[in-house]
């Protein structure tokens, strides 16, 4: 058996959690406030997954960079291998909130969205 100290980000309470595994599984779960913080230290103990932010290069635009996220969590064991494939991308304007800029980023079948508009400079 081992314990994991988190610190639950499933609401603004920020609970500290101790969660006891056994064999890399949950069995409990203490410190939580709600039922959230219970769902939040299975999910991190045994699938963690992040949502990827960043920015992407763009051409012809109003501004040279787009700020894009994965449109859903991706596992975090794959963030590395994501942000190496953002990093070959590069997209034209013109770009509006919520364009699928890239589909199944790095075999995740995540797709990634732009989060703000640039026009296209003519």
């Amino acid at each position: 058996m081992k314990t994991v100290e988190l610190t639950c980000i499933g609401c603004p309470l920020g609970c500290s959690l101790t969660a006891t595994l056994d064999d890399d599984k949950v069995i409990n779960v203490t410190g939580n406030s709600c039922k959230i913080g219970v769902d939040y230290a299975h999910e991190e103990c045994t699938h963690p997954t992040r949502v990827l932010t960043t920015t992407l290069p763009v051409r012809d635009g109003n501004f040279p960079r787009v700020a894009v996220k994965t449109k859903k969590p991706i596992p975090k064991t794959k963030i590395r291998a994501c942000m190496k494939a953002l990093k070959t991308l590069e997209v034209r304007a013109p770009i509006n909130v919520g364009d699928i800029l890239c589909k199944d980023l790095a075999n995740t079948g995540v797709s990634v969205v732009a989060t703000q508009k640039v026009s296209k400079i003519v």
